[in-house]
């Protein structure tokens, strides 16, 4: 398979710059795999498709402020990974300028030490803080907006760039599909509700490098499926997940990271459902959503989803594949 084969146009305007005015305002395509059909409904009506047996599985991950800018705002350092203690995996701008040994002062309270370059360009760096760095962070870090959205971080961001269930901290970007979300409208899902926890990072939003699908290998994301979430899926008639991320951890081995890569052909062992937002053309997620309702049919509900001018991205509506 080429990634080629997971395109579509997008008009600009589309993509989304700004959340709703309400978090469950969003509009919800809703994609039937049995009958090949896909109608267009509101997120307010998700609990209507939950029933007595389901399980819904949430990402608890929660995002902080990994994306930091120099003090004359001419670098950016943008947090991927915490690899040990203070010594992160980062994307830098502009990468070719910032040699290895080179600091950049963030504020009177941060500064970062370039230590080394990757195969793909992300750097090594080390976070020099007095205390708790993750308190620093919150005080000088902004929100990890994706480049898509041409702004900067706001205050509103900070609350809306983040699920209403974030518990965990570790993501450098959300996980969108639980955006929607308000406590009143789980509330009505008639359902069980059960968490995992997989950190978003260059594993989920990395371009694919190459051209032949199964030649591409992702970068590893650390996560954690709890016993009692097992529990609830072994339980349960139909697993419904919400978003990506929540696939890619309940479908992947035992174990602390995964690099899974779901493409068409893959078997799925739990999700019976998954609640998705519209992702970039020719991205892993794409191609995840792809593998799930089948290619033609998830291509030609984006499709529609562009000619009905769908909202697309992080702050823009949502497919439910059932």
């Amino acid at each position: 398979m080429q990634v080629s084969d997971f395109d579509y146009e997008l008009p600009e305007e589309l993509i989304a710059q700004q959340p709703l005015a309400e978090r469950d305002g969003a509009r919800m395509l809703v994609v039937d795999r049995a009958k090949g059909t896909f109608e267009d409904r509101m997120f307010r009506d998700f609990p209507s498709y939950t029933q007595t047996g389901d399980c819904i599985v949430l990402n608890d991950s929660r995002v902080f402020p990994s994306r930091l800018l120099g003090r004359d705002r001419r670098v950016e350092i943008f947090l991927t990974r915490q690899l040990v203690g203070n010594t992160w995996e980062a994307l830098v701008r502009p990468g070719k300028k910032l040699r290895t040994g080179e600091q950049i002062v963030i504020s009177e309270e941060l500064s970062v030490e370039i230590l080394g370059r990757g195969e793909f360009g992300e750097r090594s760096v080390r976070l020099h803080a007095p205390g708790d760095l993750f308190e620093v962070l919150e005080k000088v870090g902004h929100v990890p907006l994706p480049p898509y959205i041409r702004r900067p971080d706001t205050a509103v961001d900070k609350i809306r760039y983040q699920t209403v269930f974030a518990r965990e901290r570790g993501s450098v970007a959300a996980p969108t599909a639980g955006l929607h979300f308000t406590p009143e409208l789980l509330a009505q899902c008639n359902a069980d509700i059960a968490r995992v926890t997989l950190h978003v990072g260059l594993g989920t939003f990395q371009p694919l490098r190459g051209e032949i699908i199964e030649d591409i290998a992702l970068h590893e994301e650390s996560f954690v499926v709890p016993p009692e979430t097992m529990r609830a899926m072994d339980r349960a008639k139909r697993v419904i997940a919400v978003g990506t991320t929540s696939v890619r951890a309940i479908e992947s081995e035992a174990g602390s990271v995964t690099r899974l890569f779901l493409y068409p052909g893959a078997t799925f062992r739990r999700t019976g459902a998954m609640l998705t937002n519209f992702h970039l053309p020719k991205s892993s997620l794409l191609v995840l959503v792809c593998a799930f309702a089948g290619t033609d049919l998830a291509l030609a509900a984006y499709r529609h989803a562009v000619e009905e001018k769908y909202r697309f991205f992080s702050y823009g509506d949502c497919m439910l594949v059932v």
